[in-house]
């Protein structure tokens, strides 16, 4: 059977989940052992430099300003497929990496996201195990879905071989819990995220930017600032950040989860596709032989060069910083009065931070982020939840830790 639901591989999705305040449902909950996400889950206590040594070989090196930001890597690159896949989110690098491994039997199968028959939009896991099937598989899906429950079901069939696309919290329990299972092979294909949220939400987002929503078929935040939209006649319809109808969202759109993600890169993957420092293409960033490896496949494939980096982020970051502790737990609306935004969106992706200094400042606000919201709504979990890294990306903004929220 080449390409599997999940009521295919009678993974447990249906199973009932106990509570808890600070679950993406990875998956793991619907195991055999739910009691495993009290070691394996990242936001319960993340063990980064134990898990980047047992990943990568060593952790990353503070005294190297991108691994600082970025974690461990071997090289980093701006990349684009030539040419470019059909329905593609970029240019299609992570699905034709997984291509690549089926089609040269380096793995059996591949554990990734579909998108729901009922719903565009919605991710549901699937087992792929021939190439030409990972097609159905482009694109961006936004919502949560338990990709690891089906990591039994799979190795229950036979597949020892696998390969993983995932995002930072379904791969930090994979990695945790990678040397308990009976697994012979593993490759790991990470996209960095920050900003999930349900289905649903989405949905009510899209209500916001279309009055037609049901006929966009592509949504994507580039790094120029902008927010662009496809739809199914053939338009293609660009906003800038700062006219995004941020203020009209519920505030629980983005669950506390999603901001106090210690991890939007996705450091202990093989190899990271996004697209932060990419500028127009993708961004990869290539983290051990492993990622190497994978990368090598494409060949001629893909086009690679060195990433560039221009602007300054500490502004925006700073004013991030501000504009987070004023919504109080909310979204971080801009105080920016109506007749400047204009302008500002015309200045800032000619001006604001490009390139690798876009990713940096994207990682530190999202540090930032996490400090704040941890500090007002769970700070006893501070200890626990914030790796050191974290709290060195802040020292320039000011944000030092109180007494009892730094880990010994």
């Amino acid at each position: 059977m080449p390409l599997q639901s999940p009521t295919q591989q009678n993974a447990p999705t249906d199973k009932a989940l106990p509570h808890r305040d600070l679950c993406t449902d990875c998956g793991i909950t619907r195991t055999h052992d739910p009691r495993r996400c009290g070691h394996a889950c990242q936001f319960i206590h993340p063990r980064y430099p134990r898990m980047e040594a047992q990943v990568h070989g060593r952790a990353r090196n503070p005294e190297h300003e991108d691994e600082g930001f970025f974690g461990p890597y071997q090289a980093m690159h701006q990349a684009a497929l030539q040419p470019p896949r059909k329905g593609a989110q970029w240019t299609g690098i992570t699905t034709r990496l997984a291509e690549r491994l089926l089609e040269t039997s380096r793995v059996d199968a591949v554990l990734t996201m579909q998108p729901a028959a009922d719903d565009f939009w919605r991710p549901e896991p699937v087992l792929v195990t021939r190439a030409e099937d990972m097609a159905r598989c482009r694109g961006m899906r936004m919502g949560y879905a338990p990709l690891l429950a089906h990591l039994e079901p799979a190795l229950a069939q036979g597949y020892k071989r696998l390969a993983i696309i995932g995002l930072p919290c379904q791969v930090y329990p994979l990695r945790a819990l990678q040397q308990e299972l009976d697994i012979e092979s593993l490759y790991v294909i990470g996209t960095p995220c920050s900003d999930n949220t349900t289905t649903e939400h989405f949905h009510e987002f899209l209500t916001l930017l279309s009055e037609q929503p049901e006929t966009v078929t592509y949504l994507e935040f580039r790094a120029d600032y902008h927010v662009e939209l496809r739809f199914t006649d053939g338009r293609v319809r660009t906003i800038p950040f700062l006219k995004l109808p941020i203020s009209k969202l519920p505030r629980d759109f983005f669950p506390l989860t999603c901001q106090t993600c210690v991890d939007y890169t996705n450091v202990l993957a093989d190899i990271t596709v996004g697209y932060m420092a990419g500028r127009g293409e993708q961004w990869l960033v290539v983290r051990n032989d492993r990622g190497q490896e994978m990368l090598d496949l494409l060949g001629d494939e893909v086009t690679l060069k060195a990433p560039t980096s221009a602007g300054k982020r500490q502004g925006p970051v700073t004013g991030f910083m501000k504009n987070t502790e004023r919504a109080a737990g909310g979204l971080p609306l801009r105080s920016m009065p109506d007749w400047a935004r204009p302008l500002a969106a015309f200045l800032m992706p000619r001006i604001g931070p490009r390139g690798l200094e876009f990713a940096r400042a994207r990682v530190e606000m999202k540090a930032v982020e996490t400090v704040l919201h941890l500090r007002r709504a769970l700070p006893k979990r501070m200890h626990n939840m914030i790796p050191d890294h974290v709290w060195r990306l802040v020292e320039p903004y000011g944000l030092e830790p109180k007494e009892g929220e730094r880990g010994k």
